[in-house]
């Protein structure tokens, strides 16, 4: 791998015996797959690349740069885990569903859905459910040669589309995105599912290549979705935790001590910052929303009902993961109790076994 550590030595006398004080010039390879409009990436530059070189170079005698890789620029967004784990970037910021393999249970909030839309209480309960499951962050180092820094919680997601519509019944036929386990939602409804990523979502709804996307406001906003998807539903399929900021073992095993809790610390500032700023933006997007297209709303027994059409679904999935050697129907019953512990009224309590 590639040393990211370049010793920068400055002389103290002009003697070739001279005594030498050592800093440490650190250039970090970071990026996403997705573009800075998506928040979480957005916060990556803004807060967290900002807030690690003003912290680190106030505090140590260290320098840090970053070389940026956004957008897919260097690693695509199914990239981002094995481009962490191969050193092709050191710090990685991605969604986990797109990893159904290699992290078929850290997308366990949206296997739950219908669950708080408010991005905070959503972060703390996936704090705590990881508390309590040690597996869910050690996985990243044992098998995946990377630390996890920071959970990253999403917006409420709801429902974003081309055309008009009522009821399920008009949803029928139609091409719906998503990305992985969130399209599980709209089974019921009849729809034509389609995997996709925010990358691309702009140009494929433009082209027909579908004709909504499952989606947070903000998304729909800051990447003008709302140009060829001037129709947005509030269906509170909830605000989801599932993605994650990583970075690579070796990278992190020869950065300078002082440095280290210096990462630490700016990570999980940076944790609490994808909670609070989808939550205080999710208002006023969606006001933007209003001004811009037509924003409409399902009535709570629309949203019961179709939380109740899905009842069955988490114990399948609880199930097929836990054949695979996973704590699933752990990690789901903690979900489903510190929703509530945090205040939070389930419309359909899923029961798992």
């Amino acid at each position: 791998m590639k040393r990211l550590l370049q010793r920068t030595a400055a002389a103290i006398g002009i003697s070739t015996m001279a005594t030498v004080a050592v800093a440490d010039d650190i250039t970090l390879r970071i990026g996403s797959g997705h573009p800075p409009g998506v928040v979480y990436a957005g916060l990556m530059i803004n807060y967290f690349q900002a807030e690690l070189k003003k912290r680190v170079e106030e505090r140590t005698d260290h320098t840090i740069n970053f070389v940026e890789g956004y957008s897919g620029s260097i690693v695509k967004v199914t990239e981002v885990l094995e481009g962490v784990q191969d050193g092709i970037i050191d710090i990685g910021g991605m969604c986990f569903c797109f990893e159904p393999s290699n992290l078929p249970l850290h997308a366990f909030q949206v296997m739950l859905p219908f669950g708080t839309m408010d991005p905070e209480t959503s972060l703390r309960i996936a704090q705590e459910v990881y508390a309590e499951v040690p597996y869910l962050s050690d996985v990243f180092e044992d098998k995946f040669n990377q630390v996890l820094l920071a959970r990253i919680a999403d917006g409420g997601y709801n429902l974003g589309t081309s055309f008009p519509w009522e009821d399920l019944a008009d949803l029928q036929g139609q091409k719906i995105a998503g990305a992985g386990l969130n399209l599980n939602w709209l089974k019921l409804a009849g729809v034509s599912e389609v995997q996709s990523s925010l990358a691309t979502a702009y140009t494929e709804m433009k082209t027909h290549v579908y004709e909504g996307w499952i989606m947070f406001p903000s998304a729909w906003v800051n990447l003008k979705l709302y140009e060829p998807g001037p129709y947005y539903t509030l269906i509170g399929f909830g605000s989801m935790t599932w993605h994650g900021l990583t970075i690579n073992k070796d990278t992190f095993d020869e950065l300078p001590d002082d440095v280290k809790p210096i990462l630490m610390e700016v990570a999980a500032d940076f944790e609490q910052q994808t909670g609070s700023v989808n939550a205080s933006e999710y208002d006023r997007l969606v006001d933007v929303l209003r001004e811009t297209i037509t924003v409409s709303e399902i009535s709570p027994d629309v949203r019961k009902a179709w939380a109740e059409s899905l009842a069955a679904w988490p114990q399948s999935l609880a199930s097929e993961l836990d054949g695979q050697g996973l704590p699933a129907s752990q990690v789901l019953n903690l979900v489903l109790d510190r929703a509530e512990a945090n205040g939070y009224e389930w419309p359909v309590r899923y029961e798992i076994k």
